[in-house]
């Protein structure tokens, strides 16, 4: 009686799909391929902001997730780019919280940068070596000002901040940089 009962008729197989299964799928296919356009940018983003490729991906992870369950919700589906980019930044800026309550070794000096190419890319040169220095916020900053190519109302926006603060972090975070990066010429500026 029950292998009767659990049958499947070829009617129910062969059946057409219902609308609705028809727009969860045609709603699967718009995510995935607006997602599929981002993923390039936002990994490099996530990797610059957090200087580590394994968090990075972690991080574009979780924002894909997050973005998945608020699909549905999004008013303006032209506007992927930049929710999605707010949804990523939101996850970095957790971890990055996340990171500093946690104590870590600074294992720099084993030289693993051969297999991180965000480590690699930021020691290449003097500013990305520079970088970690800079305080969460001053970086995010700047890495959204460089290498998310963002204007500052724009990154005012993404880290729901006054633009006031976005300009102050900027000039300061640049202002270390600069003392950080240029050579004291004869012990004076």
């Amino acid at each position: 009686m029950f292998a009767k009962e659990a049958y499947l008729s070829t009617d129910v197989v062969r059946a057409p799909l219902r609308p609705a299964i028809v727009r969860e799928r045609a709603f699967d296919t718009v995510f995935a391929t607006a997602l599929e356009a981002q993923l390039a940018m936002a990994y490099r983003l996530a990797g610059y902001l957090l200087a580590d490729s394994a968090e990075a991906q972690d991080a574009v992870q979780e924002a894909s997730v997050r973005a998945w369950r608020a699909w549905p919700k999004l008013r303006e589906p032209d506007r992927f780019h930049a929710w999605f980019n707010q949804i990523l930044v939101n996850v970095c800026r957790t971890r990055l919280r996340q990171r500093s309550k946690r104590r870590t070794v600074d294992v720099d000096d084993a030289n693993l940068e051969s297999g991180d190419p965000f480590r690699a890319a930021l020691a290449r040169d003097a500013v990305g070596r520079a970088l970690p220095s800079l305080s969460r916020e001053l970086r995010m900053v700047v890495v959204l000002r460089y290498w998310g190519e963002l204007s500052l109302a724009e990154i005012a926006d993404r880290l729901r901040i006054p633009i006031g603060t976005v300009k102050s972090r900027h000039h300061a975070a640049l202002h270390a940089l600069r003392r950080r990066i240029e050579p004291v010429e004869g012990g004076s500026r």
